[in-house]
């Protein structure tokens, strides 16, 4: 295990994708949302995607320093073309949309199509909390089938993941994010290059049988190599039985279909994340200041129900973040031996210095 300083962390991402191609602002930006995921203990979101990420440049999936294109407008929906900018840079134009749309309406709508991926869905939650609005997202990878629905074993779903935010004044937001599969794709890629095991029925291979295997859902692989889902025909299992497999049904259709990015299909040419943004502006639709005071009860409430283990806590959505975020900014972010070996030697390929290699490893 390597561990980084998110500060040396963030700045070595930046300056490999800057060397890749990316404007200072674009890698700063890519940077600062990969470790922002690996902070809050998502770390199937975080630096491990570098290597795919520039693999997906390479081939020209992604383009650098896109700006969104505004398709349709009107006072309360935009929807905006992403065309297939990194998702760190073209999530949050889409966000800024909709936070101005629902400061002055009261509520807005936003469809981003066509999007390089958007990366941790709740940071944009978080992004919309910091302006006092609630929101809720619903994201697919038109593409990336990768999900068996309920009582099926071939991929007919991306992870279609789901995310809400709610503000609280003074506090950390209230966060909301999960993929609808049993694990996120991300976290069978950390699995894979060593780190934390997946459930013993997070995967489910074309005879039934369930997996916390990644050979599963990517077939052979080297230790620090390239992982390919499309090289095996397993899947990972949706969660929650029939009802999350509703869930990701629905965001699929939410997500691609009312974007314009389209649910998933296996035969589109280019992989696109769509995002289908919902805001609303607790202010105007409560004026007397009823919500905020409801929520602090509620959470209260909701914590003081009794452990089910001896010594344990029930937990509000976001807390687990909150608390390893803290824990990593003053003590480092923790990467698998596989998953550092993987950024070097991508890192390497596209001539970062060896002596800036060092660098970031002693940050």
């Amino acid at each position: 295990m390597v561990t980084i300083g998110a500060a040396a962390l963030s700045e070595f991402v930046r300056d490999i994708f800057i060397k890749a191609g990316c404007s200072t602002d674009e890698g700063a930006r890519i940077g600062k949302s990969l470790v922002s995921a690996n902070l809050t203990g998502h770390d199937s979101h975080g630096v491990q995607r570098v290597p795919r990420y520039l693999e997906w440049k390479a081939e020209g999936a992604f383009v650098a320093d896109r700006t969104v294109e505004i398709v349709r407008e009107t006072p309360v929906l935009a929807v905006v073309d992403g065309q297939y900018g990194f998702g760190q840079t073209t999530a949050p134009q889409a966000v800024a949309i909709g936070v101005k749309k629902c400061k002055a309406m009261g509520l807005s709508a936003v469809a981003l199509r066509n999007s390089g991926h958007v990366g941790r869905v709740g940071e944009w939650a978080e992004l919309a909390a910091a302006d006092g609005l609630v929101s809720i997202h619903y994201v697919n990878a038109a593409t990336s089938a990768l999900v068996a629905p309920f009582g099926g074993v071939e991929r007919r779903l991306s992870t279609a993941p789901y995310s809400v935010g709610i503000p609280r004044p003074g506090q950390e937001p209230l966060i909301l994010d999960f993929a609808t599969s049993v694990v996120a794709e991300g976290k069978v890629l950390n699995a894979s290059y060593g780190g934390k095991k997946l459930p013993k029925d997070a995967l489910i291979a074309p005879d039934g049988k369930m997996s916390g295997d990644p050979h599963v859902l990517y077939g052979d692989y080297t230790p620090t190599g390239p992982r390919n889902y499309k090289q095996s025909k397993g899947a990972i299992r949706a969660f929650g039985e029939h009802k999350g497999s509703g869930l990701a049904f629905m965001v699929e259709i939410l997500g691609g279909s009312l974007t314009g990015t389209g649910a998933l299909d296996e035969n589109r040419k280019n992989w696109s994340n769509g995002m289908m943004s919902f805001y609303v502006d607790p202010k105007q639709l409560d004026p007397d200041g009823f919500f905020p005071k409801d929520v602090a009860r509620y959470v209260d409430y909701f914590k003081s129900s009794q452990p089910i283990e001896k010594g344990g806590e029930v937990l509000v959505p976001g807390e687990p973040e909150i608390r390893t975020r803290k824990e990593r900014l003053a003590n480092g972010v923790p990467l698998p031996d596989d998953t550092w070996a993987s950024i070097v030697d991508a890192a390497r390929k596209i001539g970062i210095d060896e002596r800036r290699i060092q660098q970031a490893t002693a940050g």
